[in-house]
C-alpha cells in the first residue's frame, strides 16, 4: 500500500489539510476524503468539465490534477460560491435562465463561468461560448447557459 501524502492547502478560502494517496486526483480527494461532492465525475479523463474547479485562479478539471499537487495552493469549488443565506450571482442567473436540467454538468459550468468572469467581466457571446467549450451538457442545448453567463456578467460587473 502506497504511503499517503500530507497536503496543506486552502479550499474555498479556508485552510485545509488531508492525507491522500500519491495517485489520487483532486476530484477523488474532494469527494472521498473531504466530502465536498459538488464537483461531479462525468468522464474522469478531462473531456466533460463536470469536475471543473478553480486552482490558483485557473480553471482546471479536478480529475486531471493530483491531490498532492494542491500543497500550498488555493482551490475554489462550487461549495465556496454561495453565502449561507444567498446564492452567488452566477448561481442566481443559472436558476433564472433555467440553465440546468439534470444537474450533473451544472457545477462545472458555474465554476467555468466564474473563472471567465473573474478574468473578463464583460465577455461577448462568442467569448462565452469559446470559454465554455470544455464543458459538455446533454440536456440544455447551451443557449440557456450562455444567457445565464451573460446575465451574470451584468450583475457581477
Amino acid at each position: 500500500m502506497p504511503r499517503k501524502v500530507h497536503v496543506q492547502t486552502t479550499i474555498n478560502g479556508e485552510a485545509a489539510e488531508y492525507l491522500c494517496e500519491p495517485r489520487q486526483s483532486v476530484l477523488e480527494v474532494l469527494r472521498d476524503v473531504l466530502h465536498l461532492t459538488g464537483a461531479k465525475e462525468g468522464c474522469n479523463n478531462g473531456n466533460c468539465g463536470a469536475c471543473s474547479v478553480i486552482l490558483d485562479g485557473r480553471l482546471v478539471n479536478s480529475c486531471l490534477v493530483l491531490g498532492a499537487e494542491l500543497e500550498g495552493k488555493s482551490l475554489e469549488t462550487i461549495e465556496g460560491l454561495a453565502e449561507p443565506d444567498q446564492l452567488h450571482p452566477i448561481q442566481d442567473a443559472f436558476l433564472e435562465n433555467a440553465a440546468l436540467q439534470c444537474g450533473i454538468c451544472t457545477p462545472g459550468f458555474i465554476m467555468a463561468a466564474k473563472a471567465l468572469l473573474d478574468q473578463n467581466p464583460n465577455p461577448t457571446e462568442h467569448e462565452i461560448r469559446y470559454w465554455l467549450a470544455g464543458n459538455l451538457c446533454r440536456c440544455t442545448g447551451y443557449d440557456k447557459i450562455v444567457r445565464a453567463v451573460q446575465d451574470a456578467a451584468q450583475t457581477t460587473s
